[in-house]
């Protein structure tokens, strides 16, 4: 089985989408995400708290800044934007794709556990991501 979710953002964030998956799952087997996009990543992260996600938002801005800060006057990707480039070095660091064992019909994430969306640009987007679920 496949689908294609759409993750519509409003710049850099985590995107929770996990109620989205959930509604399309069945069965008992493998689900694997990708995420279609070379500045976007997947991450399952906790979900009860948003200042984690605030954190690893934080966290991944300073340790790749755009390029407009000095210490990274050494990139020569700048021409779509001062994001466009630390975004795939993000994106680089962090998954694409995501696997998740299926349980009659229920994902076997942990209990503060979701999927999100990890935007790396500053503009809005819509990030596409398929899903493919091998059922035993």
């Amino acid at each position: 089985m496949q689908t294609r979710f759409t993750v519509t953002t409003h710049g850099p964030g985590l995107y929770e989408f996990t109620d989205q998956v959930a509604a399309w799952i069945t069965g008992t087997g493998l689900l694997t995400l990708f995420v279609r996009h070379t500045s976007a990543s997947l991450l399952i992260q906790e979900n009860a708290d948003p200042e984690v996600q605030t954190d690893l938002q934080n966290f991944f801005h300073r340790l790749v800044p755009p390029t407009t800060n000095p210490s990274m006057s050494y990139l020569t990707h700048t021409y779509e934007g001062s994001d466009d480039m630390p975004a795939h070095i993000k994106a680089a660091m962090m998954p694409v794709s995501l696997s998740i064992p299926v349980t009659q019909g229920q994902m076997a994430l942990g209990t503060w556990q979701g999927i999100y969306l990890f935007e790396h640009r500053n503009a809005a987007h819509h990030r596409e991501i398929i899903a493919h679920l091998a059922l035993e």
